[in-house]
């Protein structure tokens, strides 16, 4: 069995004004293994290759419908993720959809205000905090996933300025947003748009995919292959997983809050129980992705890289 984890942002951690901190299992896993490097990418463009999705940016949006059972046909289909966006004195702070709540009796009720305004969108809350919207073919849409955005001042895509002008007066208004705000809940008074495209064919070198983001659910669903949202830890991975085959993790806790304290969850709960599978021959090997750091790196270790007492181990700040 062949184990792969996608990691972005896991040589990007701040390390909060300490020393390094030390991560054994994974810094075993990195200094055994042969290292494969390419161009750095984002995780986005990472996976439209992994999966063959042929030409354009990943299509989020349609995957994503896909993955909620949609049928997203010919049309062109994008994200349309609920934001924050707090306007300060030269520009604008996203916060993304992970940094707040959200119900989907709420996450329904925007959508239908959107609705009402725009004919023809058809905004669709496949999640609560993960919607999609169809899109004209002229519209162009060039902003990649919020989380790569998240407190940074942006300023929305030229084209689809006037589209997301009347969005925000909607939502701005709607009674919804009123008691959220009165709540001390921020209001949801925007849309991200992003990963606008088709998603007509797609194929993968997985038997299995296990992921939180719906999006990477539709492309497995799409080449075939069997998917799963990210269980707890590897050891509820393994549990399910057949002794052969290549299966693929997407742990993207670090992309949501990029902290020692979600690395050091990574180390106990899946860098160590794959270790301990690996040096077991429960998995013939373990494949490392880190496709979004100065450059793209993938560390490939089988049972007996372990054995290379003479690669020892570096921090991550080593790979940064």
């Amino acid at each position: 069995m062949h184990c792969e984890l996608l990691i972005p942002r896991l040589f990007g951690t701040a390390m909060d004004g300490k020393a390094a901190m030390r991560f054994a299992a994974l810094e075993l896993l990195l200094a055994r293994g042969r290292t494969r490097a390419a161009a750095a990418q984002c995780v986005e463009e990472w996976l439209h290759d992994a999966f063959d999705l042929g030409e354009g940016p990943f299509p989020a949006g349609a995957l994503t419908l896909l993955a909620a059972g949609g049928a997203p046909g010919e049309a062109r289909w994008a994200r349309a993720d609920p934001i924050h966006l707090r306007v300060m004195r030269d520009h604008l702070v996203v916060a993304p959809a992970d940094a707040f709540e959200l119900s989907a009796g709420e996450a329904e009720t925007l959508c239908a205000a959107l609705n009402g305004h725009f004919a023809g969108m058809d905004f669709t809350a496949c999640e609560p905090r993960r919607w999609c919207a169809k899109v004209p073919e002229a519209l162009s849409i060039d902003a990649g996933n919020p989380l790569d955005v998240a407190g940074k001042g942006v300023e929305p895509p030229r084209q689809a300025a006037t589209l997301l002008n009347e969005a925000q007066m909607v939502l701005h208004a709607h009674p919804l947003n009123e008691a959220r705000e009165a709540r001390g809940e921020p209001a949801v008074n925007s849309v991200w748009l992003w990963g606008a495209g088709r998603a007509t064919r797609a194929s993968c070198a997985w038997q299995s995919v296990a992921a939180d983001d719906p999006a990477v659910i539709g492309a497995a669903r799409l080449a075939g292959a069997r998917q799963r949202l990210l269980p707890r830890s590897a050891r509820d991975w393994l549990e399910r997983l057949p002794e052969d085959g290549r299966h693929l993790a997407l742990l993207d806790a670090l992309r949501k809050q990029p902290e020692n304290a979600v690395l050091e969850s990574l180390e106990r709960d899946w860098f160590e129980p794959l270790l301990a599978a690996l040096r077991a021959g429960r998995v013939g090997m373990v494949t490392v992705h880190v496709p979004d750091g100065a450059e793209a790196l993938s560390f490939e270790t089988v049972r007996t890289d372990l054995r290379r007492f003479w690669r020892t181990k570096k921090s991550i700040e080593h790979y940064a």
